[in-house]
């Protein structure tokens, strides 16, 4: 008898396989819309950013108060 490694779970047949890639392919998914989101605010502040070092004062847009 030899020493179990790692291929010699008690999960016969790799049955958990196609749900651990699953999980992983879930978790990347999230992680690229997480950067998505993040490049998107900072490009938004980097536009700010490049409209004050222009000199311009009215750069970030004011919603006006709503009626109600």
């Amino acid at each position: 008898m030899s020493a179990p490694g790692p291929g010699d779970e008690d999960d016969p047949g790799g049955a958990g396989q196609p749900l651990r890639a699953l999980i992983g392919l879930l978790a990347l998914v999230v992680l690229i819309g997480l950067v998505v989101v993040i490049i998107g605010h900072l490009r938004q502040a980097a536009t700010i950013q490049d409209c004050v070092a222009a000199g311009r004062s009215n750069c970030a847009p004011i919603a006006p108060p709503g009626r109600g």
